[in-house]
């Protein structure tokens, strides 16, 4: 339910989350890394399920980074088997309460087949659903997303002068992804460390000192406070010229 004081008309159409902090939630309680980045589980399903409260359209997670693979390779090994087997146990779930699963970033050699497999038979289960599209930004990087995107245009022989920012958004990994209206990131951290460089250009940044094994929809509904608390000007004035 949404709580009374947000305004329904005012609520994002998409909102991304930078998910950070797992690390020092289990460090705090003397765990493995690891068993921080399990317990970011229940987060994302209370964040999907604040979504839904509110009539979020869409929902992007920042599930693993191009530079994520320079972790200990005991723990890049424990977040393929974990999202591998979060899709197996969730996926029904989801599909039940209208969600798409996506996904964005590079399918390639170094993500396990079996990891591939899961995301395909998600994707395929949930691809009718448009309550909610949930897409997990996996292997991905905003960096590689524009040099990817810059490839196929190179491909295509345009001539330069033809080539606007519409061509660039036309070829990145979602083309039909509206431009995330609300960012969140947790943690206490103050960057974006590579999450839709491209597609933020506008967005609305909120940082929140919440670890992410911590966060709930009572923290998403709080960012979308400070959210509708700003005014958005898209480089121009806003009425009254301030």
């Amino acid at each position: 339910m949404i709580p009374p004081d947000l305004q329904d008309a005012r609520i994002p159409e998409h909102i991304g989350c930078v998910m950070d902090g797992n690390g020092r939630w289990a460090q705090r309680r003397n765990l493995p890394r690891t068993q921080g980045h399990a317990a970011g589980e229940e987060a994302l399903l209370d964040t999907v399920y604040g979504c839904l409260d509110l009539g979020v359209k869409w929902l992007t997670v920042y599930a693993f980074s191009t530079e994520n693979w320079r972790r200990p390779p005991e723990e890049v090994r424990f977040l393929m088997n974990f999202n591998r087997s979060l899709l197996r146990r969730r996926r029904d779930e989801l599909n039940d309460l209208g969600v798409r699963i996506q996904f964005s970033g590079r399918r390639d050699w170094r993500v396990p087949r079996s990891v591939l497999r899961e995301m395909n038979a998600a994707q395929d289960m949930t691809s009718g659903n448009r309550t909610l599209t949930l897409t997990m930004a996996f292997n991905y990087g905003g960096r590689a997303e524009i040099v990817d995107a810059v490839r196929e245009i190179a491909v295509l022989g345009l001539n330069p002068a033809q080539i606007t920012d519409r061509t660039i958004s036309r070829h990145l990994y979602h083309a039909d992804m509206p431009d995330p209206d609300l960012v969140i990131r947790t943690s206490g951290e103050y960057r974006i460390s590579n999450f839709l460089l491209w597609q933020i250009a506008y967005s609305e940044l909120v940082f929140m000192d919440t670890l992410w094994p911590d966060f709930r929809r009572e923290h998403l509904f709080e960012a979308v406070r400070f959210y509708q608390g700003r005014r958005r000007r898209y480089g121009g004035i806003a009425e009254g010229g301030q």
